[in-house]
């Protein structure tokens, strides 16, 4: 059966993006949907892209959503350790960062408590997945997959945050993907006791550079994530199970040393993630916008990208609620592009810098593509430093 329903807007995707578009629809006045299809809880069910920077507390500030949405359970980051370009570990400290510690979430908690508040302030949910939209006349026609047929909504605008799938965007734009990069990766329980018989609570996030790729390990409040960046053409089909993930994690000289006693035994299944980076181009068009990730994707050695979701999600809200009210589209989709378009260009200079920073091993593929090759042919080799990517200094101004 087919059901029609008229909404001023929809959001597909409910993750950070979603959800605070929705929030900032809501609270225009405006009758909005967002459509989401959530996964049962499970035990041990977990998201990565955990790290929140400080600079996110403006944001939350300005939607009223502070202090509650990185109040405990959530963990205050205490810094991090880094093996990157050379084998020695170095700190870094949240005093380097000149807005503070920030936070290791619980994601599906924190995503959760966004979508709440989207509730709360007059977002109906829908229970679905967005599948395509068609553009047949004013406004959209949404189609949307549920457990029981397809439902058609009418809206006259769009927000796509349905991730790098770009459902509603991938059909009027282009996604320009930057590499293939994949993160495999797995939940340590929280309670497992370490090696020496303490707990496990080291908050501070570990980065190691491999031959084959990276790895990083940090607490969060459902257990310790560990995962392995990597391209999949170069994986080991061996981290695909959970004994042949857990002896290259061991393989490592520091993050094998953050696996826990309890852990040598039954580990979980690793799960795979798509992690490149990716740009949409444009960002927006007649009766559409895209956010989060459907719009801008990073690399997680970034730990940027909850920070920009929020960001992007407040401003295509905006967008929608400014065109619904009578402002002229085309400058306002070109103030938006202005804002995205500056964040990329921070986050594809610094990524450049990040990788090149590490020359051990510029014959290697992972790290040739990655143009490390270029430090070998004598420029200099920079200094990695994650406290200072500064994607946020783009996106920390108020939305």
């Amino acid at each position: 059966m087919t059901r029609h329903e008229v909404y001023d807007a929809v959001v597909a995707g409910a993750g950070p993006a979603g959800a605070v578009a929705a929030l900032v629809l809501a609270r225009a006045g405006r009758r909005v949907a967002i459509v989401d299809d959530p996964p049962a809880p499970a035990a041990g069910a977990h998201k990565v892209g955990e790290s929140l920077p400080s600079a996110a507390a403006s944001l939350l500030r300005d939607l009223n959503l502070w202090p509650d949405s990185t109040a405990a359970p959530h963990l205050r980051s205490t810094g991090m350790y880094v093996s990157w370009g050379s084998p020695a570990l170095q700190e870094r400290g949240p005093v380097q960062d000149p807005y503070g510690a920030g936070w290791q979430l619980d994601r599906l908690r924190f995503d959760a408590f966004l979508r709440e508040a989207a509730h709360t302030a007059g977002a109906e949910p829908l229970r679905g997945r967005a599948v395509d939209a068609v553009d047949d006349g004013p406004g959209l026609r949404l189609l949307v997959r549920q457990e029981h047929g397809t439902r058609e909504l009418r809206c006259a605008w769009a927000v796509d945050a349905t991730g790098r799938r770009a459902t509603i965007a991938r059909r009027r734009a282009v996604r320009r993907r930057q590499d293939r990069l994949v993160a495999a990766h797995i939940l340590m329980s929280r309670q497992n006791s370490s090696a020496d018989g303490q707990s496990d609570r080291e908050v501070r996030t570990l980065v190691e550079a491999v031959p084959g790729g990276w790895w990083y390990t940090t607490l969060t409040p459902v257990g310790r994530i560990v995962a392995h960046l990597t391209d999949p053409d170069i994986a080991d089909p061996l981290l695909r199970t959970p004994d042949g993930f857990l002896r290259a994690a061991l393989h490592t000289r520091y993050i094998g040393a953050r696996i826990t006693a309890g852990d040598l035994t039954g580990p979980p299944t690793p799960r795979w993630s798509a992690a490149h980076g990716l740009r949409l181009e444009p960002y927006g068009g007649r009766g559409w916008i895209a956010a989060g990730d459907a719009a801008l994707a990073f690399d997680p050695l970034s730990s940027q990208g909850i920070l920009t979701a929020l960001h992007s999600g407040a401003r295509a809200g905006l967008a929608a609620a400014l065109c619904l009210a009578g402002a002229p589209p085309r400058p306002v989709l070109a103030a938006y592009t202005d804002f995205l378009d500056g964040v990329a260009a921070a986050y594809v200079r610094h990524h450049a810098e990040a990788y090149a920073a590490e020359t051990r091993w510029p014959e290697l593929p992972f790290w040739q593509r990655r143009g490390a090759v270029r430090q070998r042919a004598g420029q200099g080799a920079p200094q990695l430093d994650l406290e200072n990517w500064r994607v946020h200094e783009v996106v920390r101004r108020e939305w």
